[in-house]
Parts: C-alpha cells; structure tokens; sequence
C-alpha cells in the first residue's frame, strides 16, 4: 500500500489490515451505543448498528473517482496489488482490529455496557467503507467464510465489474449496487470512471441482476445539481435490474468529497423523498419507509420483505 495514503487513513482513524484492506467504525454504532440511536439500515432489514463489522477488502482501489466519494483519491488494483492477502486473515484481523476501535466507548458514562458487549461479537459485516469490493479476487471465499461464522453480509458495488459479480459464489446476503448517474453523460462527469466502457458495464450489472438469487437493492446515490430528475430515465435502469427495494438516499458532505462538491449539493430530505415518490410511480412501487436524519426513503412493493433477520 502506498505508504502516504496508509498514514492519512490511520490519522482518519481507519484500523489498516493486511496490504489492501480496513476497517473503520461507523458513525451509527457510536450513535447505538451511546444514544440508542440506530443505522436506517436497521430501521429498514433490521440488521444491529452496534454489532455491525464496516469494512473494505479494497482500502486502496477502486474503478470509479466519484466526486461524492469521501474517499481522498481513487488507485488502481493493479498498478498496486500483484499478492493479495487470504480470506481467513483479514476476517480475523478485522474483527480483532474493530475491538480497539470501540474500547473507549466503554468508559463513557452514557454507553449501553449490555450494548458494548455485543459490538465485541460482530454478526454483520459491511463490506463497502471504500474502494470496489469485488476487485478483490477472493471475495466468494470471505462472504463464505462470514457465513460459517452466522454472520450476514451486505456487499456494495458500483456495477463495473458484472462478470465478477455473475460468477460470485456464494453471494452475499444482500447485495446493493449504487446507481448514481441516468446517463452515460453524467457518469463520466459525476463518476469519473477509470475503466473503459463504464457506462455498458453497470448495463451489464443491471441486465444479470434479477439472476442473482439473493437479496437485491439499487441505490441511487442523489447530488443535488448533478444527478437529480430524470425519473424516467432511472426507471428504465431499475426495470433492467428488477430490484427487491430501491433506496434513493442523499449524499453527505464529509470526507474528501468537500473538496470536490459543495454544501449545497447535499439534497434535503424532503427533496429525496420527492424523487422517490415521482420515481416509485413511475415503477408501480411505494415507499416503505424513511429516514429523514439520513436523508433516504426505501422503496418496494411488501414491507413484510424488508427484515433479514
């Protein structure tokens, strides 16, 4: 790993494992754990914030420079990566890591010591953080291996490697893939892809979605000036995909996305929830839910499909 890019992330209080992988702790199992406040994802499948294991296998590379990113830039795999590290090792380096991360929570007096002992034994792991997690090439083995272990798994793509995804055994428990331009137009611009042919690949994800037997959800990632409106356009995209449930949430203005975007790009909840009513019409589906601290709205055709657990 490049050695600048190590020392910025553990100053951002990222736990690197291995060469390529980290961890990081999410801002909603601090949120669980000392205000009882809870991720929207455990509003919507009703996963647990605090026991919930946030991390990446690809800390350093991605196929996207997303300007919404909070990433601070974006590298190739394989420019850096010629070895990769085990399966086995960084699911156990990251559980052991993530345990440091949340000792100090224990001497706050507001924090659920009930709560703190649980966040101690992960059941969930988010394999998103940073980077494009199916560039690891031994991910099927990971998600295995978490599963042995009772754990469910939420992977994040962005859908520019469907080939990887059509071959990926076994898959996750609930795999999202981030939709966030209507055009090929506006992915070059927004997404600022550093593969060839972005646009026909994330086609290609879509296309092979609905033969993928698990759990699946697109997410519109929404950036007010950019990518908001053309309803009809995403409705076309979903069709392809033939989704479980659709998540248009908002972008946030954090990390190294606000030296890319401005204040002003990040839409206001009600601004979200307006595209999702416009864009649910359009597919004949309804919102289930929302989240306004978290700027998202869920939708789909059965509430009673949404827990996992």
């Amino acid at each position: 790993m490049d050695k600048e890019l190590k020392r910025l992330l553990e100053r951002q209080h990222y736990r690197v494992i291995g060469d390529h992988s980290g961890v990081k702790v999410c801002h909603w199992m601090r949120q669980k754990l000392l205000h009882g406040r809870v991720c929207y994802k455990e509003t919507f499948y009703g996963i647990e914030s605090h026991r919930c294991l946030q991390m990446t296998p690809t800390i350093d590379a991605c196929t996207q420079n997303c300007l919404f990113c909070w990433r601070v830039k974006g590298f190739s795999w394989e420019a850096l990566h010629k070895d990769f590290d085990s399966a086995e090792m960084i699911l156990k380096e990251s559980i052991k890591a993530q345990k440091p991360l949340i000792s100090g929570f224990k001497g706050d007096p507001r924090c659920n010591e009930e709560l703190w002992h649980e966040a101690l034994e992960p059941n969930q792991v988010a394999i998103s953080l940073t980077g494009e997690p199916t560039l690891y090439p031994l991910l099927g083995e990971f998600i295995e291996l978490c599963h042995k272990r009772g754990m469910t798994t939420f992977l994040v793509t962005n859908g520019t490697t469907p080939d990887i995804l059509e071959k990926l055994d076994p898959l996750p428990t609930q795999l999202y893939v981030t939709v966030a331009a209507p055009n090929e137009k506006i992915l070059k611009k927004l997404c600022a892809p550093m593969v060839p042919d972005a646009w026909s690949l994330l086609i290609k994800t879509l296309e092979i979605l609905p033969s993928l037997d698990t759990r699946r959800v697109i997410r519109h990632t929404l950036v007010d000036g950019w990518n908001i409106g053309w309803e009809e356009d995403y409705t076309k995209l979903d069709e392809k995909a033939e989704p479980m449930f659709i998540e248009p949430k908002g972008f946030v203005f954090v990390g190294g996305s606000r030296q890319r975007m401005a204040m002003e790009n990040m839409p206001s909840h009600e601004k979200v929830k307006v595209f999702g009513k416009q864009l649910g019409t359009l597919l004949g589906v309804k919102i289930l839910m929302e989240r306004e601290d978290s700027r998202v709205v869920l939708l789909g055709e059965d509430i009673k499909r949404c827990k996992i657990l």
